[in-house]
């Protein structure tokens, strides 16, 4: 297989592990709603730099460690799993009067809070621990350069910061958002429950 075509599969593979419906997904659906335009963002970039991470220790050999080590691979599982359930449970005591609608300068998102929360949404999810590890053990040729495999890393980042500031622009128009203000209290718990069950779901999977 020519290099050509092993960057077109992990291009083709990156976009549908990005796209699919998860944690990163519903982060950065809610940021842009009930903050902005520019937290949603800020979400990405974060989704985007925890995918760099997992790509490092990835290519250092690491993840392979975390995934043979029982103890740090649930180390990573619970704190995963804990965060989702702590972001769920936030969503659903969230004020009704307030949800979606009232953001303004004092209580909108800021750029660092709204950064970190994708950064560590990407790096406490145990699914993309084992995803970047099969990518790269499985996907690509072991005889593949290093400086491709990190432009293949590269590729997977790139597709998650389109994309998201892709999902942030669009459900941050004005149109969009007035019609989810009328349901905004009901998009929050339909939120915060949807987080909770992704948590639990980190919890109780296997470690293989």
């Amino acid at each position: 297989m020519t290099l050509l075509t092993e960057w077109l599969t992990v291009l083709g593979v990156g976009c549908i592990a990005v796209m699919s419906p998860g944690p990163n997904f519903v982060m950065t659906l809610r940021n842009s709603l009930s903050h902005s335009r520019r937290a949603g963002i800020y979400t990405a970039i974060g989704l985007a730099v925890g995918d760099l991470i997992h790509i490092a220790y990835c290519l250092v050999g690491i993840g392979v460690l975390i995934a043979q080590s029982i103890l740090l691979f649930n180390i990573i599982k619970w704190l995963g799993a804990i965060y989702l359930i702590y972001l769920g449970v936030q969503s659903l005591q969230a004020n009704p009067n307030t949800a979606f609608s009232q953001v303004s300068t004092t209580s909108a998102l800021h750029p660092i809070a709204a950064f970190r929360v994708g950064l560590l949404t990407c790096i406490l999810n145990p699914k993309v621990t084992l995803f970047f590890l099969a990518f790269f053990t499985q996907l690509i040729h072991p005889s593949t350069p290093l400086a491709m495999q990190i432009f293949y890393g590269l590729t997977v980042a790139v597709i998650e910061l389109v994309w998201f500031s892709i999902v942030a622009l669009v459900v941050s128009q004005q149109v969009i958002k007035d019609r989810f203000l009328a349901i905004s209290h009901w998009i929050e718990r339909v939120t915060g429950v949807v987080l909770i069950g992704l948590g639990i779901r980190v919890a109780i999977a296997q470690d293989s």
